[in-house]
């Protein structure tokens, strides 16, 4: 990859769940934040993050729902989602579950990516499946304009349902996902432009290893200085411990109606959680798989984490 590379938007994704044709009229400012994950590898952590350091407090004035969209999710009018994004006199951070060639990029926007053991992923996203209103489900996939494949009902049984995301895709490019996307593709696509000044790569690991040294790592990425007087308050403030009993704020979808627990949104926050649930011929087909999609380089680090300067 050039030095001089830059990301363009050269993909479609459309689904019950997403559309990248909403960021068509998303109007950037100076200083944007984009948190990117392909889904539950700590979207709503890095939110959290982002909210202390921008409001420098333990937690945001108003919800997460108020502040921070999904702007590529088919979730209320694009239009109705703009206007709030255009209101908002803070400095904005916004979420993404697309790959970045389904995205616009701006150079006026910081962009962080956090990256998570697939088999992590997996685990969290079942529960987080699990945890869905069937009826905000249905309405997805009965929407008027909704394209590409539905979203299922969550199985009750795991090993099927796992085989099946990592043997099919949901979009013509993707090998893996079904049915929301390629957690593979996604990383790819981010890890391709990572030498870029406006991409940073975090790694769920090491936030959970030392989430002190990671949010001043964040911090300077952002160009937000560090108050240690408040420091400590806002550390404590992303733990998994108080994220979790301030659900009603910091949870996404929680002033919506999207979950049966709004609570169990915050599930465990730990990882290895498929060991003596996988079998041992699954976990040997995601780590196969994991290598052939992405090279010894980000399978490795996607895996196991470790600072990308």
């Amino acid at each position: 990859m050039s030095a001089n590379a830059r990301p363009e938007m050269s993909r479609e994704y459309r689904s019950a769940l997403v559309n990248g044709k909403r960021w068509e009229n998303f109007k950037v400012r100076n200083g944007d934040i984009v948190i990117t994950t392909s889904y539950k590898a700590g979207t709503t952590w890095m939110q959290g993050i982002c909210a202390a350091l921008v409001f420098q407090a333990p937690e945001p004035p108003v919800p997460q729902d108020a502040l921070s969209p999904w702007l590529d999710a088919n979730f209320g009018p694009i239009d109705d989602v703009l206007a709030r994004l255009e209101g908002l006199q803070s400095r904005r951070y916004i979420k993404t579950h697309l790959p970045l060639d389904g995205i616009k990029f701006f150079d006026e926007s910081k962009y962080i990516f956090v990256g998570r053991d697939g088999k992590d992923v997996w685990m969290s996203m079942w529960n987080h499946w699990h945890n869905m209103n069937p009826e905000v489900i249905e309405g997805l996939n009965n929407a008027p304009d909704r394209e590409g494949p539905p979203l299922m009902h969550a199985p009750d049984d795991i090993g099927p349902a796992f085989d099946e995301w990592l043997t099919r895709g949901s979009f013509p490019w993707e090998n893996d996902g079904y049915p929301f996307w390629s957690h593979l593709y996604h990383a790819r696509s981010w890890w391709n432009y990572r030498h870029l000044p406006n991409i940073l790569m975090v790694h769920f690991e090491d936030l959970l290893s030392d989430t002190d040294a990671e949010m001043r790592r964040i911090s300077e990425f952002l160009e937000i200085p560090v108050e240690e007087d408040v420091w400590p308050s806002l550390v404590e403030g992303v733990s998994f411990k108080s994220m979790k009993s301030n659900a009603a704020k910091m949870a996404p979808g929680a002033t919506e109606g999207v979950w049966k627990d709004t609570s169990n949104f915050f599930h465990k926050g730990t990882n290895k959680r498929w060991q003596g649930v996988l079998t041992d011929d699954q976990v040997a087909a995601y780590d196969t798989l994991a290598l052939n999609e992405l090279g010894p380089e980000l399978a490795q680090w996607l895996e196991f984490g470790g600072r990308i300067d």
